[in-house]
């Protein structure tokens, strides 16, 4: 599969590396929300993020919508609790995350699921991950990005300002509190040229 990624000019490094968590910075959002912050988490993340490209069994999607059934716009993967990792450095990552959270959080991050976003045209529109028990509990739900910087969008659910974080080339955010259940967040669709990104999605067992 053929990528056009405009590497990083800040993280020059094949050597795949994750940066201690301690950086990690809290935006408290309200309603019960917060949302943490790690720029470059991942050094050498445009080096992992070829080798996922190349390497994940990527699936394309068709859903109902209204009248008509649509592509899906970006490619998915999934990968449960005992399936093994497309790279050994998302194992790595989800193991620190679990014990930098475990007072908090109380249980283990242990699925994946990852998003291929190809250009600026594809998006996932806004939601909250409220399917499982993100409906009715709190949770937390980390994001590794890889590849070219994309905006994640957040609003309020019944309305208020919006908050927009770029990520891409390595960058941890990690959604926590009610965020699932007060907060939505999306992807937006891009007008300006926009490189591939691939997101990473590490979830508690049960929080869809």
């Amino acid at each position: 599969m053929s990528t056009h990624l405009q590497a990083s000019l800040f993280d020059q490094t094949d050597e795949l590396r994750l940066t201690p968590l301690s950086g990690m910075r809290r935006t408290v959002l309200g309603h019960g929300a917060w949302i943490d912050l790690l720029p470059g988490w991942l050094a050498g993340a445009d080096a992992l993020f070829e080798r996922l490209v190349d390497d994940v069994p990527w699936r394309a999607e068709r859903r109902q919508m209204y009248e008509h059934v649509v592509d899906v716009p970006r490619l998915l993967a999934y990968y449960g609790a005992d399936d093994p990792l497309p790279h050994p450095i998302l194992g790595e990552a989800r193991e620190a995350l679990s014990a930098h959270y475990a007072a908090e959080l109380r249980e283990p991050f242990t699925t994946a699921g990852l998003c291929y976003y190809r250009d600026g045209r594809d998006s996932v529109a806004w939601h909250g991950d409220r399917i499982g028990r993100g409906a009715h509990q709190d949770t937390m739900v980390a994001i590794l990005s890889v590849g070219a910087p994309r905006d994640l969008v957040l609003r309020p659910r019944h309305g208020g300002d919006t908050v927009r974080r770029p990520l891409g080339h390595g960058d941890l955010i990690v959604m926590g509190g009610s965020c699932q259940r007060t907060w939505e967040h999306a992807v937006p669709k891009s007008a300006r040229a926009a490189g591939p990104r691939i997101s990473v999605q590490l979830r508690p067992h049960g929080v869809n």
